[in-house]
């Protein structure tokens, strides 16, 4: 057996569980020898098997709500399962299902949802002018932003970002309850704030509605910048700003799993600000940190 696997504990769970639910009722040695089980297999499945069962629901809980997010609600319980078994994570549809049911939360795509000529989607879409082109040999010449979910206790928490991709560092951020164009243009403020910015920087984004907002490009174009947005369903043409949002989820948010807002605020804080910008090595820059390599390169 390998290490941590308890054999005992594996195979009849479900008479375990019957025990367990009637002992009050009748003895625990007559209900084994009934169901042909053993006492010990019983006691060790009692002393181990509900913490180990819960850490794993909980885990692929964070996996499912965080795939549910990363495809922007679009995936349904058989293709969350997919993208788990992608990442290594094996379990069932039926599993995930019942993971989505007990969250509250369902695919967006269902059959009566209807396309018109006249979508909200292809309202005020700007082109791609970024195009990937994510090398850059001087700061504040091309942005990238994004909104990313992260999900707290019993409720999602929304930020979004600003990256210069001269140095990949994070020089605008903002959390919020609510994913609106306010939160967006907080985030946008704060890096409009830390920078010296001339006519033409490229500040590039999704085709989210939020960033289709009139207020939101009219701030862009406010400060001589250019709007541009990735193709219709292609992800790619905003990969460094994906890249982030799943290193900062890997090294923070699954291995803290804040039971709150202001925990959530407070290590997001610690992480873009002291760790992520300061001193984590980043490949694309030589394993030098974001601020050492602007330093470098001032």
């Amino acid at each position: 057996p390998k290490k941590g696997y308890c054999v005992l504990c594996e195979a009849p769970r479900v008479k375990y569980a019957l025990i367990n639910e009637f002992k009050q009722r009748f003895t625990v040695v007559l209900m084994c020898r009934a169901l042909k089980v053993s006492r010990s297999g019983f006691y060790c499945w009692l002393n181990c098997s509900d913490s180990r069962w819960k850490l794993k629901r909980r885990l692929i809980t964070a996996n499912v709500l965080d795939v549910y997010a990363s495809f922007k609600a679009r995936y349904g319980a058989p293709r969350i399962t997919r993208e788990l078994a992608s990442l290594g994570i094996s379990c069932s549809k039926n599993y995930v299902a019942n993971i989505m049911h007990s969250e509250g939360i369902r695919a967006r795509n269902g059959k009566a949802f209807k396309y018109s000529r006249h979508s909200p989607a292809m309202i005020n879409v700007a082109r791609n002018v970024l195009k990937r082109q994510f090398a850059v040999d001087k700061p504040n010449l091309k942005w990238v932003t994004d909104i990313t979910y992260i999900w707290v206790k019993d409720k999602w928490l929304y930020l979004a970002t600003v990256m210069d991709l001269f140095s990949r560092s994070i020089i605008g951020w903002s959390l919020d309850l609510t994913m609106t164009e306010q939160l967006i243009t907080d985030a946008l403020n704060m890096a409009f704030v830390r920078r010296e910015i001339a006519p033409g920087l490229i500040i590039h984004s999704d085709r989210g509605v939020q960033y289709r907002a009139i207020k939101y490009q009219d701030l862009i174009r406010s400060k001589g910048g250019v709007v541009s947005m990735s193709r219709r369903g292609n992800c790619w043409d905003n990969a460094v700003m994906e890249s982030f949002y799943s290193r900062l989820k890997v090294e923070l948010i699954y291995a803290e799993q804040y039971r709150s807002i202001e925990e959530a605020r407070s290590g997001i804080f610690e992480y873009i600000e002291v760790f992520y910008n300061r001193l984590r090595r980043h490949s694309a820059l030589g394993y030098v940190s974001p601020a050492e390599f602007e330093r470098i390169g001032a």
